[in-house]
């Protein structure tokens, strides 16, 4: 039999609003399960982690996958990089990652130690941007993954700005939940501390303007902590931090050693806050009303019209768009006032969107991070593609590849990162791992087309002009493969994806007619997971 566990009692919740949507709240809770799970999970285990009725769980996730968000694999729900999307909004409109991830990964380099920038969530702290070494003892969180305050240094110096009311719902989560079993990404602590512990660490932070974590979170991991202050407010907007092992520092060391370069950096970064301009909000994302009920009309009852809507509602936000008033968010996602402030009674009753009721505006919290982000920020672009190339190969029946340029000059490879293989019995079976000859392929001619100023591009003018590469027999005798490159964010080409197949199978000219829009169709697709994955995160191309 399976070890019993024990669940902490929860700390009680406020009452659900009357006009709260109650699918878009079973909604939330699909996505919070599936990402304390990792990304994936049965939707049996969705049933019984949420305790939902089996035929709402295959609705919620009908939905979600019809949204872009969820994958169904089988019996799983696999989460999926356009889901970041969500997180990416609130990103958005913090703008603190973008304004200040640049100072944060100059000091990791020159310490050669994780770097991570923090924000508060009610009394934990999440994760919003990491600057990691790679070493075989990596240390670093996710980006979003939330923790205990007690438990880090960033926490005891947002406690030493807590309210009353802050500090009375902590000791109430610290009563129902003493060693932490409530927070997945820290190991449970077998021996808590007394309260009055944390309280002294928040007023010597206060005090001395910065924090130590000496081995609080687990054994031989130390981090010291200074917090970036709004220039307008003189409050603390996040927290710098940076991450060792004691293989490496003691927690004294960090203090004597790193803090003083941590504090110039701080100092540079509040410089960096109170120079930055006004953001521009740019247009808003098109209204998606239309697209919902179409959506609606095709799947019928399969298709959950209010959550769908609901989860448009958190899109509506970005950079420049931190605090929009209701008319705002109708506007930004074409739906009816009524409908769009109803979702946003909802999401500040599950603490999602929090209302300025001065300025009569609302804006994204860190916990909507809790939505799928801390997993997928960990995800690469082989991860990405291989249940596009997979599609793809059924689709058209041949094997399908994705590879990248490692290295450059007259003797430019390429490597073979993914791939799916075709059922036939003649197929094309080339290994992940495996380097060739980039001008001897397609998918590397099509790499070295890219970018427009280079010299090796000169040679593939005709490449680049038409958009993809078609090979015939060039280095194996039979092979025809047709490839198309992949854009990041900025419009360069970082990987190419293919389809392979023996030239007795289709003509040169049945390739471009009917495998082509397929393979673009699949790297159109690719790409949107890219570009969500890519935006506050750095996506490991191999």
């Amino acid at each position: 039999m399976p070890a019993e566990t024990t669940t902490p009692p929860p700390v009680p919740e406020a009452a659900v609003p009357a006009e709260a949507v109650a699918p878009l709240i079973r909604g939330v809770r699909v996505l919070r399960e599936l990402t304390e799970a990792g990304g994936t999970l049965s939707l049996s285990g969705l049933e019984r982690a949420t305790g939902l009725a089996r035929s709402t769980v295959d609705r919620i996730t009908s939905t979600l996958a019809r949204m872009g968000y969820v994958r169904l694999d089988g019996r799983d729900a696999v989460t999926t990089p356009r889901l970041m999307e969500l997180g990416n909004a609130y990103l958005a409109a913090l703008r603190l990652p973008a304004l200040l991830s640049p100072r944060a990964d100059a000091l990791a380099d020159e310490l050669d130690e994780s770097v991570s920038l923090a924000v508060a969530d009610r009394d934990g702290i999440r994760f919003i941007h990491q600057a990691t070494r790679r070493r075989a003892m990596s240390l670093s969180f996710r980006i979003g993954d939330l923790l205990p305050a007690e438990r880090t240094a960033p926490g005891p110096l947002f406690a030493s700005e807590w309210t009353d009311e802050n500090w009375r719902a902590w000791r109430e989560r610290r009563a129902a939940d003493p060693v932490n079993r409530g927070f997945s990404a820290v190991p449970p602590r077998e021996l808590p501390f007394p309260d009055s512990e944390f309280e002294a660490r928040a007023a010597q932070a206060g005090r001395d303007g910065w924090a130590l974590d000496d081995q609080l979170i687990e054994p031989g991991l130390v981090a010291v902590s200074v917090p970036v202050r709004d220039p307008r407010t003189g409050r603390i907007a996040c927290v710098a931090n940076v991450v060792s092992h004691t293989s490496r520092h003691t927690a004294a060391d960090l203090r004597d050693t790193l803090l003083p370069r941590l504090r110039a950096t701080v100092a540079e970064m509040e410089r960096e806050l109170a120079a930055a301009p006004d953001p521009d909000p740019g247009p808003p994302p098109s209204g998606s009303a239309a697209w919902i009920g179409a959506s609606k009309h095709e799947l019928g009852r399969e298709f959950i019209e209010s959550l769908a809507r609901g989860l448009t509602v958190l899109t509506a936000f970005g950079e420049g768009r931190a605090a929009l008033t209701l008319t705002d968010v109708a506007r930004a996602t074409g739906l009816a006032r009524a409908t769009a402030r109803r979702a946003l009674i909802t999401y500040e009753h599950l603490g999602l969107v929090r209302g300025q009721p001065e300025s009569r505006t609302f804006g994204l919290t860190p916990r909507v991070l809790s939505l799928g982000f801390p997993p997928l920020s960990r995800t690469s672009l082989p991860r990405i593609a291989a249940p596009h190339l997979a599609d793809l190969s059924a689709r058209v029946g041949e094997s399908t590849a994705l590879a990248v340029l490692v290295s450059s000059g007259p003797t430019a490879e390429i490597q073979y990162t993914a791939r799916a293989v075709s059922p036939r019995i003649m197929g094309v079976d080339i290994r992940v791992g495996t380097r060739l000859p980039a001008a001897a392929t397609s998918l590397g001619r099509v790499l070295l087309s890219d970018p427009e100023d280079s010299a090796a591009s000169a040679g593939f003018a005709r490449v680049r002009s038409q958009g993809y590469a078609l090979l015939d027999e060039a280095w194996e005798d039979g092979l025809r493969t047709l490839a198309v490159p992949l854009r990041d964010r900025t419009g360069r080409a970082v990987a190419a994806v293919n389809v392979a197949l023996h030239a007795a199978g289709r003509t040169a000219e049945e390739c471009v007619a009917e495998i082509l829009p397929e393979l673009r169709l699949t790297a159109s697709r690719i790409e949107q997971e890219l570009h969500a994955a890519g935006h506050f995160t750095r996506v490991p191309l191999l």
